[in-house]
């Protein structure tokens, strides 16, 4: 006998959308994930720049400007766990570590330098595009 306010059977509480199937948002939410990844201003950054060959975490630095410590460190080791990212330690005295893009990263790479390459030539026609807008929304506001 069920103590009284609690239920005796389990209600039906699955609020998925019926039609899509089940482990649909799963997929959906590894698929975010990976766009995520691949699509942070970071990461598209070092990707263009491995795409030129292996390099140092020095030289990563040095040509991202902007970029804290952390943040390159943070970006590196996220690009590596996805496996787009491999690191090579040489045993030296101070070890040499570089990176570089895997294979799998290099198929990427093609279209992160496509998004670049559209992103510098359309950079004044979308600056040019945030003037007038901010324009048009102080003078309607006003």
């Amino acid at each position: 006998m069920a103590e009284e306010g609690t239920l005796t059977r389990v209600p039906n509480i699955d609020v998925r959308d019926p039609i899509e199937p089940i482990g649909a948002g799963a997929a959906l939410c590894q698929l975010r994930d990976v766009l995520d990844r691949v699509g942070d201003k970071w990461s598209v950054l070092v990707m263009a720049l491995l795409s030129a060959g292996p390099q140092r975490y020095s030289q990563l630095q040095r040509s991202i400007e902007g970029i804290s410590q952390r943040m390159l460190t943070l970006t590196l080791r996220s690009l590596e766990r996805d496996g787009l990212v491999a690191r090579t330690v040489t045993p030296t005295s101070p070890p040499r570590v570089d990176y570089q893009l895997t294979p799998v990263g290099a198929t990427l790479s093609s279209q992160v330098n496509a998004l670049i390459e559209w992103a510098e030539g359309h950079r004044e026609y979308v600056a040019n595009a945030r003037i007038r807008y901010d324009t048009a929304q102080s003078e309607r506001s006003s």
